[in-house]
């Protein structure tokens, strides 16, 4: 995939409708449906600032959880409109749906250094299904589009590909700086490499992991998958998480790595519990898990290996959590692991979801080079992936 793609910084944008892409899919309360974290809003407003600073009328469009082509009042992006007037200081205009008679005359009315923000794409079951039709429809109300939702770019849907078919289409600031960060450091890392993979399952991390082996110098595995690497390697993991049929996978991994010369790392010992709870005690294992018992987190030793690793690195980048890092007692070593990317003056990129809510709620997040801001994304993107949204759009 071509990561050098036209941005925002590219294109006239002088009196142009352009159609927005952001990703404003944010956590409510299920109750009052008010907004409990505005991140996603915040990160769009450089890009917007930009647009409107340039003389463009902006049309921004967005998704809201997963109404599946109906209208669900409760996932109406009506307080975002509220939120993003706040955040820019100046009114956002709000459709009342997305393509119809609403859209369509606010949108045409629009004037230069404006902002309006359409209602939720996902409310239209044709979005999802890159309808041509839909795409269209969208495409017509503006001149140029701008795609900066990186949470979504590996969907072809309507509104992250489809429309790129009707309108030159580049990227806006926070998708520029994705591609900067995580494209340099796939295509020419500072060097050593090295990757660090948790969370609880290999089958999510097959295609990384292959992906990886012909990049990185070091891969460390933690989180419950790596309980399926050490039972392939002979050792014990009592009820530990196991996936079965990826043993042989597992095996093979290993075999891999060293064949290319690749340190493949898996933990040296344990903290275990007999149950999966908060209120579990944390009990000191070594390498082999004892029946009855349950992995849980790294160990002490585990922690100074991979801090170890991290230390001399040039490049870091970490694709979920070494453990249960939502029980305090199973913390620390997702904690030391984060501790260890902020103190090794290497670029530290941080894949989206539980890595990312696992460095911020620790406290580091502003000590690390970059936070992706898409789960399923980064992921794709460490893949090596093609992702629709980012293939779409202009080469420079």
């Amino acid at each position: 995939m071509n990561y050098n793609k036209k941005t925002v910084y590219d294109i006239d944008l002088k009196g142009k409708k352009v159609l927005l892409r952001c990703d404003f899919n944010v956590p409510q309360d299920k109750a009052t449906r008010a907004i409990t974290d505005d991140k996603r809003i915040r990160a769009a407003i450089p890009t917007i600032q930009y647009l409107l600073d340039q003389g463009a009328a902006v049309i921004a469009c967005s998704h809201l959880g997963k109404p599946k082509g109906e209208v669900k009042p409760e996932l109406t992006l009506a307080g975002v409109a509220v939120r993003l007037s706040e955040l820019l200081g100046k009114e956002v205009i709000f459709a009342a749906d997305t393509i119809g008679e609403d859209a369509k005359a606010k949108a045409a009315a629009l004037g230069c250094g404006e902002i309006m923000l359409l209602e939720n794409l996902r409310f239209d079951k044709r979005e999802e299904k890159n309808d041509p039709e839909f795409a269209k429809a969208l495409a017509d109300m503006a001149e140029v589009f701008v795609s900066d939702a990186f949470g979504t770019v590996h969907r072809a849907h309507a509104s992250t590909a489809g429309v790129a078919a009707y309108l030159p289409a580049v990227s806006g600031l926070l998708i520029q700086k994705e591609l900067e960060i995580m494209g340099g450091a796939l295509a020419a890392p500072a060097r050593p490499f090295v990757a660090i993979l948790g969370g609880a399952k290999v089958s999510d991390k097959i295609a990384v992991i292959n992906n990886l082996l012909d990049k990185a110098d070091t891969i460390i595995i933690g989180g419950g998958m790596a309980y399926t690497f050490l039972k392939a390697q002979g050792h014990t993991i009592g009820k530990s998480l196991l996936e079965e049929d990826r043993l042989d996978y597992a095996r093979e991994m290993v075999a891999k790595a060293e064949e290319k010369g690749v340190k493949l790392l898996l933990p040296l010992d344990n903290l275990c519990a007999a149950e999966f709870s908060a209120s579990a005690e944390a009990v000191a294992c070594g390498q082999d898990v004892p029946d009855g018992m349950m992995g849980m987190d790294i160990g002490a030793k585990t922690v100074e290996a991979y801090s170890a690793a991290v230390k001399g690195a040039g490049t870091v980048v970490w694709n979920g959590p070494m453990g249960v890092f939502e029980f305090e007692a199973f913390a620390e070593g997702t904690r030391a692991v984060a501790r260890a990317l902020a103190e090794s003056g290497a670029i530290t990129i941080v894949g989206g979801g539980d890595s990312a809510a696992a460095v911020e709620q620790l406290g580091f997040a502003d000590k690390m080079t970059h936070i992706s801001t898409g789960g399923g994304a980064s992921l794709e993107f460490l893949e090596g992936k093609a992702l629709p949204g980012v293939v779409c759009l202009q080469d420079k």
